[in-house]
């Protein structure tokens, strides 16, 4: 705010400097300093006052709250006018401390704040709107992509459920209070990180209701060093991938496999490795595309709330396929 504040003070001590004088020599010079001091105090004392003042400003109507913008610019506009006056009576610049211009130019001087700070309300108005609507697209995108999981979770997570319940009603009671306490989780609120402790559990409960399912064909590691458990990150991240372990890793194999969890924190973030075996035989195209799917939906949920700062790479090696990601450290508070 401050600086939009200064580069309009400018533009219009440039303006008004042009406009009074026809030729550039020493006297147009000093015109031009005197009106860019006078721009500039102006502009940063308004800046200022309205910054001291925003919390007033905000419990009044949009219309009164600018005509009250309006009204302290223009106070500020006539106190630098006077400072300005006074300081150039001082170092001697003018002969009356109130000449007789005096009057003229505080009316030039609120006619022309008047309207540029009536320009930049104007503008200010736009922009919040515009930046409201790009919050709430960017927020129902979100809503989307995190309900594009759910559903398919769900499906997946009642279908492992439903195999247990002839062989063993009594694991598949506890598989269903597990899969009541995880999507108790998977219902949260998609514009909200939550943190790193709380993904790791929820994705710890899904590979258990997998383990329930595929026995001793699934195994799992997990690796953890210098993990802060204060740091956040959005929900459901590391579930859809792990899925893609399992439904692409494991399944497919007669004697199933490992999948493992590498995370570790540094200086510049924290970072997240998920690796699983490659099936003996090369899966279907809609499990690829299924795979590529979630891995999109993954990727674009981290760039839409870490932007360019969040990375997530895949690839496959010496017979393991591996998923990386890369976010930075979003500290919460009391988590």
């Amino acid at each position: 705010m401050l600086s939009r504040a200064l580069i309009v003070g400018q533009c219009v001590a440039i303006v008004v400097a042009v406009g009074r004088n026809a030729e550039i020599d020493r006297a147009a010079l000093l015109d031009f300093l005197v009106i860019t001091l006078f721009a500039q105090l102006t502009a940063v004392g308004g800046a200022l006052a309205l910054r001291a003042l925003g919390p007033f400003l905000e419990r009044l109507g949009a219309w009164t709250r600018g005509a009250a913008a309006l009204g302290v610019l223009a106070l500020v506009t006539v106190a630098v006018a006077e400072v300005v006056l006074y300081a150039l009576f001082e170092l001697g610049a003018t002969l009356e401390a109130w000449p007789e211009w005096h009057v003229s130019v505080l009316l030039r001087a609120l006619i022309i704040s008047a309207i540029v700070g009536a320009l930049m309300w104007n503008y200010m108005l736009v922009y919040q709107q515009a930046t409201t609507e790009t919050k709430a697209q960017h927020d129902d995108r979100l809503q989307v992509l995190h309900s594009r999981i759910r559903p398919h979770f769900l499906f997946n997570s009642m279908n492992s459920v439903a195999s247990l319940i002839r062989s063993n009603p009594e694991l598949a009671e506890k598989a269903l209070e597990d899969l009541a306490d995880v999507y108790r989780v998977v219902l949260a609120d998609a514009r909200k990180m939550v943190p790193i402790t709380a993904e790791s559990q929820l994705a710890r409960q899904y590979l258990d209701l997998e383990k329930m399912r595929l026995g001793d064909r699934l195994n799992v590691k997990w690796t953890l060093s210098n993990v802060p458990r204060s740091a956040l990150m959005p929900s459901l991240t590391l579930q859809p991938l792990l899925e893609n372990a399992v439904y692409h890793g494991i399944e497919p194999s007669f004697a199933g496999g490992t999948v493992t969890v590498q995370m570790w924190g540094d200086g510049e973030g924290l970072h997240i490795v998920i690796s699983n075996p490659l099936p003996e035989l090369s899966a279907s195209a809609s499990h690829r595309r299924g795979n590529q799917i979630a891995m999109a939906n993954v990727r674009e949920r981290l760039e839409r709330h870490f932007g360019n700062r969040a990375s997530l790479q895949n690839m496959e090696k010496l017979g393991n396929y591996y998923v990386k990601i890369k976010i930075p450290i979003v500290r919460g508070s009391g988590c």
